[in-house]
């Protein structure tokens, strides 16, 4: 008898101590709670760029405390270029009451904007975000949404003064844009504006699919002196190996938005580390999963920009990069 009063005095007194570790317990459960991401990217899921820019994405949200499967679930849709998924795409995740959106490109902007003005949204690869009407100021972006400007039109000038720089004899340049993009318009526009004073003609070209990059390419090709401008948007990453490929067999010297052109074999690059991007956005990701507002968050601009030459195919090309641009350069592929 004695014995069974004892057992059920330390069980009391177990029990007792274990209730008065429960409200503890319920908040540490409380502050580990899944929260959600909902990630909509314009290339495909198995491109080795878009690998690894979410890599980077991931890493920073591991540094960051968020980790997937612990606290952290994340639902993406991969856009492969093609903008006639977007709108179903942008149905699904928004109809998952994501904690946050990151969206990356400029082409899956629009069909978020107009699914929803309450979930936050954070932006990656987008140019002119003001002039886009996706926020109402860099500084107080407004609304739902803020995140990282991809560069600004003046940049897109620097191109041709590259392509007349690194092939001299260049006097006609074709610029590949994207027309569905109002950014793809703004680019060409800042290249026609520098054309004069560098003595080239420039004549803008639009990308939708394969078969007319190819076609263009080709056209352009058959007078001489030409060279190519890539501009920024999801369909030249989609394209780039069909690009790359075109001015090699058509002998065009061509200047790429990223380096990522240049290591597959693309002459010259100049941009932002775009990689970089994603790795600052996962920073704004977490401020707003902590309780900050996207209209508070200011939108910023790239802080590393990259010069990358590939003197391999500049020889293939018959050209000789002066030593000038090669000092310059962050990246020489030899």
């Amino acid at each position: 008898m004695q014995f069974d009063q004892l057992k059920r005095r330390e069980f009391i007194t177990l029990l007792g101590g274990a209730a008065a570790g429960w409200p503890l317990v319920a908040r540490a459960q409380q502050g580990q709670r899944m929260r959600r991401i909902s990630v909509l990217t314009s290339i495909a899921a198995d491109d080795p760029q878009g690998q690894a820019r979410n890599a980077a994405f991931l890493q920073e949200l591991g540094h960051l405390g968020w980790q997937v499967g612990r606290n952290l679930q994340i639902d993406y849709r991969w856009g492969g270029g093609d903008a006639a998924r977007y709108p179903g795409y942008v149905a699904e995740l928004v109809a998952l009451a994501p904690d946050v959106i990151l969206a990356a490109g400029a082409s899956v902007l629009p069909p978020l904007l107009q699914a929803t003005r309450a979930l936050p949204i954070v932006f990656v690869l987008v140019v002119d975000p003001v002039g886009a009407g996706f926020v109402t100021s860099l500084g107080r972006p407004g609304g739902n949404v803020t995140g990282f400007s991809q560069f600004e039109y003046g940049l897109s000038g620097k191109w041709l003064e590259l392509l007349k720089e690194v092939a001299p004899k260049v006097t006609r340049a074709a610029v590949i844009r994207d027309p569905a993009i109002a950014s793809g318009i703004g680019q060409f526009g800042a290249i026609q504006a520098v054309a004069p004073s560098l003595g080239v003609e420039v004549s803008p070209f639009n990308v939708r699919d394969a078969g007319e990059i190819e076609r263009t390419i080709t056209a352009f090709s058959r007078s001489s002196n030409g060279g190519l401008i890539v501009t920024g948007g999801a369909l030249a990453v989609v394209h780039r190996e069909l690009i790359i490929a075109l001015a090699a067999r058509n002998s065009l010297p061509a200047v790429y938005f990223d380096r990522l052109f240049v290591t597959s074999g693309g002459l010259v690059s100049y941009g932002p580390d775009l990689v970089d991007q994603f790795r600052r956005a996962a920073g704004y990701v977490d401020r707003i999963l902590k309780g900050e507002k996207p209209a508070d968050l200011p939108v910023q601009a790239p802080v590393k920009y990259e010069l990358a030459i590939n003197l391999k195919t500049a020889k293939t090309l018959g050209l000789t990069v002066p030593p000038p641009l090669l000092a310059r350069a962050d990246e020489v592929i030899e």
